[in-house]
C-alpha cells in the first residue's frame, strides 16, 4: 500500500536518508546569489522602496497572512523581474507528487503558484505568513525542488514577506543544496535590491533545460507535498 506524506511535513534528515542529500560544502556550487549582479534603475530602487515601506507599515500590526504577503511583496517583485510577460507562464495551484524510488511512498503538496521559462519550470512560490521562520520551510522547498520532472540544477526562493532566502539543488551527479545569506527588511538600506538583482539574474539563465523555484513559504502544515505537475 502507497503511504502518502505531505511536503510540509518532511524534515532534512528524511530528505538526506531518502535521497543521499547533502549540503555543498563549496562556495562555487551556487555562485549566482553573490556574484556580481547588473545595477538596478532609479526607478526600481524607488518601487522597492515602496514596497518596504508599506509593508513595515503593515507590520505594526502582526501578523501579515500570506495572501497580503503575496499582495504586499510577491507581486511587485515578480512584476519588476519581468516574470508575467513571455517567455514567462505563470500557473496557481499546482500539484506536484515525488514518489520514493521503492514505490512505496509518496510525497504530495501543492504549489501557490509556478512560473515557468519555456515550458520548464522556472519559478515556485509558496508564501507563509510574516511571523512564520523561512528556515522552517527548506525542507519543503527542497521537496519540490528535487521533485523537478527535469534533471537540471533547480533554484528556489522562501520568503514570509520579510525574510528571503535562495537555495540551489542538484540530482546529478549527486543530490546536493545550498543556500544563500538570509535576506532581511529589517536590516539597513534595502536587501530588496539584492532579491532582485537575483530573481533577475536566475532569470536571465540562457541553458533551454533552465529551471528554478521561488518557494513562498506556507504556514499551514496540513498535506502538503510534491504532486507531478500539471504544467
Amino acid at each position: 500500500m502507497v503511504q502518502t506524506v505531505p511536503a510540509a511535513e518532511v524534515t532534512l534528515r528524511e530528505l538526506k536518508q531518502t535521497f543521499g542529500l547533502q549540503q555543498a560544502q563549496v562556495s562555487t556550487f551556487f555562485p549566482e546569489w553573490f556574484e556580481t549582479h547588473a545595477a538596478l534603475s532609479e526607478a526600481e530602487q524607488q518601487l522597492l522602496d515602496r514596497v518596504k515601506a508599506n509593508f513595515m507599515e503593515l507590520m505594526e500590526d502582526p501578523p501579515m497572512l500570506e495572501n497580503s504577503v503575496k499582495m504586499v511583496v510577491l507581486a511587485p517583485l515578480l512584476d519588476l523581474a519581468g516574470f508575467y510577460h513571455k517567455p514567462f507562464r505563470i500557473e496557481t495551484e499546482t500539484s506536484i507528487d515525488v514518489e520514493l524510488e521503492d514505490e512505496s511512498t509518496v510525497i504530495r503538496g501543492r504549489i501557490d503558484v509556478l512560473v515557468l521559462k519555456n515550458r520548464l519550470w522556472l519559478l515556485v512560490i509558496e508564501s507563509k505568513r510574516s511571523d512564520f521562520a523561512v528556515t522552517r520551510a527548506i525542507p519543503q522547498a527542497l521537496t519540490y525542488m528535487i521533485g523537478n520532472p527535469e534533471a537540471q540544477p533547480t533554484f528556489g526562493m522562501i520568503t514570509n514577506g520579510n525574510e528571503f532566502l535562495f537555495l540551489k539543488a542538484t540530482r546529478q551527479p549527486a543530490a546536493e543544496y545550498a543556500n544563500s545569506k538570509l535576506f532581511s527588511l529589517v536590516n539597513p538600506n534595502n536587501d530588496l535590491y539584492g532579491v532582485l538583482q537575483i530573481l533577475k539574474r536566475l532569470g536571465e539563465e540562457r541553458s533551454p533545460d533552465f529551471a528554478f523555484y521561488l518557494y513562498r513559504s506556507r504556514l499551514s502544515t496540513s498535506s502538503f507535498v510534491p504532486e507531478s505537475s500539471t504544467g
